[in-house]
């Protein structure tokens, strides 16, 4: 679904911030103006988001969409997890290092993004697999 690659981090948009957790912050603002509910769940659960929640204290808020758990999810993850904050691509590894460095050790995001790392690790490799078997394979990082 390409909007919700588009959309994922709308919720870091200052206007629209409410609870300072920007994948919740987002799905609630896209259902406010009445995207759909997958696209609002796409953007609630991208990139492992239900570890940040928990860390937060914001479980309950991302209860309204559940993690669809699909090819689309994965690739969502993967495009997310393999570009950088200018637009370049990087490998997951390297996008974990990049956010642990840009937050510091001790920030929550850099808690949440190492719990979540396996998860996340998964999805791309599901994700590069999938683009190899399609043929796809310059595309993998």
């Amino acid at each position: 679904m390409r909007a919700a690659a588009i959309l994922h981090d709308i919720g870091y948009a200052p206007n629209i911030v409410s609870t300072g957790f920007h994948s919740l912050d987002g799905a609630l603002y896209l259902r406010r103006r009445g995207f759909p509910n997958r696209l609002c769940a796409l953007v609630a659960h991208h990139s492992c988001a239900y570890k940040e929640s928990e860390l937060r204290g914001l479980s309950k808020e991302l209860e309204p969409w559940s993690d669809e758990r699909t090819v689309v999810r994965d690739a969502l993850w993967w495009a997310d997890m393999t570009t950088r904050p200018d637009g370049e691509p990087t490998n997951v590894d390297g996008r974990i290092a990049e956010i642990v460095k840009r937050y510091g050790p001790t920030d929550i995001v850099s808690c949440f993004i190492q719990q979540a790392k396996w998860e996340l690790v998964a999805a791309v490799e599901r994700t590069e697999e999938r683009l190899r078997a399609a043929g796809l394979g310059h595309l993998a990082k």
